[in-house]
Parts: C-alpha cells; sequence; structure tokens
C-alpha cells in the first residue's frame, strides 16, 4: 500500500511532465513559421546592410527586424512602424548628443530623456517610446560612435523595410486553424453524448463520474478556438494578400460564442447524466438514442468544418434531432428533464453553424409536448 501511495504522485508529476512537453511541442510548431521568418529576415536584413551597402557590424538592423516581426500577427504592420521608428529615433538622438556632451551618467539621463520626449511628440505608442530609450542607452553606453550615426540610423530604417516586406508574407494555416480548431469541439461534443449515452442506458457510477471529470477539463478547447480565431484575424489585418478570407474568417468568428455556449449545455447534460447515475435514477431509453443521434449530426457538422464550409449540410441532421426532442416521453426526474433541455440547447447552439441565426435556430424546434 505504501509503495502505490509513494507511486501515485510520481505517477501524477510524470503524466503532468509529459503532458506539459507536449503543449510545449505544440505550441513550438505553431510558432515555426513565425520563429523561420524572424530568423530569415535577421539574416536578410544583415545582409543588404553588411553586404550590399557595407556597413559594418550593422547590428541594428536585424534588431529591428526580429522585434518588429515578433512571434505574434496581432498588430504586425503598426509594430513594425513603431519599433523601426523608435529604434531610428534613439539612435539618431543618441548620436547626435554623444557627439556634442560626451558620455557619462548625466549625459545619459538626458539623452534618454530626449530620446523619449521626442518619440512622444511623434505621437508614439508605447513600444515606440520603449524602443527610442533602449537604443538610445545602447548607443550613448555601448558604442558611442558620433561618426557612424547616420549609417545606424539607416540600418535600423533597412531592419524595419525587411520586417514590413516580410509581414505581409503569412501562410495559410492561420487562416485554416479556426474551421479546424471548431471541428475539434464539435467532435468532443459528440464524443462527450456518445459516453453520456451509455451511461443513461447502464447506469454505471464509474463510468459516469469519469465523464464528469473529462467534461470538466474541456474549457481549453474553447480558449484555443479563441486563440486560432484572434490569430486569424490579425493574419487578414497584416498582410494586404489575405484580404479576401476576411469575410469567411469573420463569420467563423461568429461562430465561436454559440460553439462555447454548446460544449457548457453538453458539460451540464453531462453533470446531471451523472447524478441520475449516483442516485439510481433512471433516464427515458429515448434521451439516450436522442444523445446518439445528435452525436452522428456533430459529425455531420465537424466533417463540414474540416471541409473548410459552413456546416449547412448538417441542418437536416440537427433538425431531425430537434424535432424528436419534442416528441419523446417525460419524466417526473429533475436531472433527466435536465438533459432533455440541454439536448435541445446544444441542437439550437449548433444550428448556428449551419447559417441560421439564433432567433430562426431556437423558432425551428417545435415546443416539447407536456
Amino acid at each position: 500500500m505504501e509503495v502505490r501511495t509513494a507511486g501515485q504522485p510520481l505517477d501524477r508529476a510524470w503524466n503532468r511532465g509529459r503532458t506539459s512537453m507536449s503543449g510545449r511541442l505544440k505550441r513550438l510548431r505553431a510558432k515555426s513559421f513565425q520563429i523561420v521568418q524572424c530568423a530569415v529576415a535577421a539574416g536578410l536584413a544583415w545582409f543588404i546592410a553588411a553586404d550590399l551597402l557595407g556597413h559594418p557590424t550593422p547590428f541594428f538592423a536585424p534588431i529591428a527586424a526580429v522585434v518588429s516581426l515578433g512571434t505574434s500577427y496581432g498588430q504586425r504592420l503598426r509594430r513594425v512602424a513603431e519599433v523601426t521608428l523608435g529604434v531610428a529615433i534613439g539612435v539618431l538622438v543618441g548620436d547626435l548628443l554623444v557627439a556634442q556632451i560626451g558620455s557619462g551618467w548625466w549625459q545619459l539621463m538626458l539623452i534618454v530623456g530626449l530620446a523619449m520626449s521626442s518619440a512622444f511628440l511623434l505621437d508614439g505608442g508605447q513600444l515606440f517610446v520603449t524602443q527610442a530609450a533602449v537604443q538610445s542607452i545602447v548607443i550613448s553606453t555601448l558604442m558611442p560612435d558620433p561618426d557612424a550615426g547616420f549609417v545606424r540610423w539607416t540600418d535600423a530604417l533597412i531592419g524595419g523595410a525587411v520586417a514590413l516586406v516580410a509581414a505581409t508574407v503569412v501562410p495559410a494555416a492561420p487562416l485554416r486553424r479556426p474551421r479546424e480548431q471548431a471541428a475539434i469541439v464539435v467532435r468532443k461534443i459528440a464524443t462527450l453524448l456518445r459516453t453520456a449515452a451509455d451511461v443513461m442506458v447502464d447506469g454505471e457510477v464509474d463510468p459516469a463520474l469519469d465523464l464528469l471529470a473529462d467534461a470538466r477539463g474541456t474549457d481549453y478547447l474553447i480558449r484555443e478556438l479563441q486563440s486560432a480565431a484572434d490569430e486569424g484575424l490579425s493574419v487578414v489585418a497584416s498582410s494586404p494578400f489575405r484580404v479576401r478570407h476576411k469575410g469567411g474568417l469573420r463569420r467563423m468568428v461568429e461562430l465561436v460564442d454559440p460553439l462555447d455556449r454548446a460544449l457548457r449545455s453538453t458539460r451540464v447534460l453531462v453533470r446531471h447524466t451523472a447524478v441520475c447515475a449516483y442516485r439510481r435514477r433512471p433516464i427515458p431509453q429515448s434521451y439516450a438514442r436522442l444523445a446518439v443521434d445528435l452525436a452522428a449530426a456533430c459529425e455531420e457538422v465537424a466533417d463540414e468544418l474540416d471541409a473548410n464550409r459552413m456546416a449547412s449540410a448538417a441542418q437536416g441532421a440537427l433538425l431531425a434531432v430537434g424535432r424528436a426532442t419534442a416528441e419523446v416521453e417525460r419524466t417526473d426526474e429533475l436531472s433527466a428533464e435536465v438533459v432533455l433541455a440541454q439536448l435541445r440547447s446544444v441542437v439550437v447552439d449548433l444550428l448556428q453553424l449551419t447559417g441560421l441565426d439564433s432567433l430562426e435556430s431556437t423558432d425551428a424546434l417545435p415546443p416539447p409536448r407536456h
């Protein structure tokens, strides 16, 4: 018994570590394009400044390129402008003042203050002002060289220009991710519904509790869906080559809320299914059949999303389940009634993925019989 007790924390730690590493690798794969893009932009900025223009050690060029691009698509074009101008202002102010007053602690105070003030006067954002201050510090402390002022200022502009061009080159993958993630959410709903149907039929407590734990751990799916939607919108905002996808992507973003509600309703259904199993309260078998049919309709919705289409082809299957919820027998068991109500809610939410709005989805379901 002691060995088993001691081993359990180690097993949990091992599983958490494995899950954590898996998540890190997943994030690395998701950001691989941006990492490669930053690396290529840094090398290209250095090549232009050093090899083509003959600037000695033009380290401001790759710095401006990498900081401008970053590893996210959000506000990329604005970030490129702010970083480029911030670096350029900081370098210019630093070089000009070092040439006149030299370097030291009080000179540094003056240079940083003037660089930040210049950035504010140009109506710069936080990133603009910060970069102006940082680069003026670098110029006035690490490598003061009055003769290289214009060259280093030009290097900053070269890096920004390379970043600007690179920012317009984005892959199609972030545009597909919202629909792919939406399909994952819908397939998870289908899995939960099928397992809940088994619990309704068998009434076993342990599978019911396992199902409940599984359902409670699904919040991350919606977070990943929202993240995918935000990244997709950032891509179409960053790249003129992807603007044509803006309409379809916005329609997909509008489906995040219905999917969130559908998953929440499924969790409520699972919880009341588990309550009935724990209290040995029966659920009508027709409710289990409805859950299985709804799971099959969910798979049709997911297939359409995977094919990069609105799920209009699955509308008939969802409506059939919705109509069936109005015809099944009723029960005096409150938790069982909640199960039926949640089945109807999931249908209403998923119908919005087929092209209906919220009112049309609600009106499409006949009222349940009394």
